[in-house]
């Protein structure tokens, strides 16, 4: 049974594959189109990570001691 929360990761993946081929039919030099990509992965990697509770919260501007 599909969760409203698994649909919406399922839809958000969809959404960034559909970016990332969208950013390989821009012409523009390989080397920038490599960079966004591997940005956009790791950010949709960090994002997942977060989503399935595996990672804590990033940004909130909390130092550990």
């Amino acid at each position: 049974m599909l969760t409203p929360a698994l649909i919406s990761i399922i839809v958000t993946l969809i959404v960034v594959g559909l970016l990332l081929y969208l950013i390989g039919l821009i012409p523009m030099d390989g080397t920038i189109k490599q960079i966004i990509r591997v940005v956009v992965i790791l950010a949709v990697i960090i994002w997942l990570l977060q989503s399935f509770g595996l990672l804590g919260s990033i940004g909130h501007g909390h130092l550990v001691r």
